[in-house]
């Protein structure tokens, strides 16, 4: 059988008022300790006895500073008069007495043109006389029909078509620089560079009168019979 507390010996009942108490005490000697005073038994010293003087110490003497040196004297510039210009009259004759005949004609000058030059090297591509052969195009279809033969390799391959071939006709009518623009191949190209290294010399082209180095293009047509 458990044994039961009197009311008056459970000591829970008065927990708060011990609680309340404890804070009371502790703030009550917190305090008292921040007010809590202490003072210093030691003798007095007597300062009226003391025979230095404070305000002869605390005298400072100004220091004296010599004044700023005076700023130089400004160099005013010296203006010089100038006198006015003088002005020269110069007496100018002018003489009118001059003869003049009415029948003086006077000639109109006029400029010729320089004339123009052409260079001896300088080949042109369009002159206004175009290089021919001898005979003209019926002359150089006859030379190629006697001079050009049918390559056997392109007759073999059955090649045909047209060589176009590029070359410069000087101003005595030789031929040179002859090479092919555009080829067929098979042998063709190499004969038609031959054929028109060899062509008799043709008639040179001509620019504002003179014979001029001129580059001719020329096709060639190889064709199986």
């Amino acid at each position: 059988m458990e044994a039961k507390k009197t009311p008056s010996a459970d000591l829970t009942r008065k927990s708060g008022m011990f609680l309340n108490l404890g804070l009371a005490v502790a703030v009550g000697a917190t305090l008292a300790a921040f007010e809590w005073k202490s003072f210093d038994d030691g003798s007095l010293k007597d300062l009226g006895q003391v025979t230095d003087n404070f305000e002869e110490l605390l005298d400072i003497p100004i220091t004296e500073q010599p004044p700023p040196p005076p700023p130089p004297p400004v160099e005013q510039p010296i203006i010089e008069e100038i006198p006015d210009e003088i002005e020269i009259e110069e007496k100018i004759e002018v003489n009118f007495d001059v003869d003049v005949k009415e029948t003086t004609v006077i000639k109109e000058v006029v400029i010729a043109e320089a004339p123009v030059e052409e260079k001896v090297d300088k080949i042109f591509d369009v002159v206004e006389t175009q290089p021919n052969p001898p005979g003209g195009m019926s002359g150089w279809n006859q030379y190629l029909s006697k001079n050009l033969k049918y390559p056997t390799q392109a007759r073999r391959m059955g090649v045909e078509g047209t060589v176009i071939v590029v070359f410069v006709v000087n101003t005595d009518g030789t031929i040179q620089d002859v090479d092919v623009l555009r080829g067929i191949g098979g042998g063709c190209d190499e004969e038609a560079v031959k054929v028109v290294s060899n062509a008799p010399a043709w008639e040179p082209g001509k620019q504002r009168g003179r014979p001029v180095r001129t580059r001719m293009r020329l096709p060639i047509r190889f064709k199986l019979s």
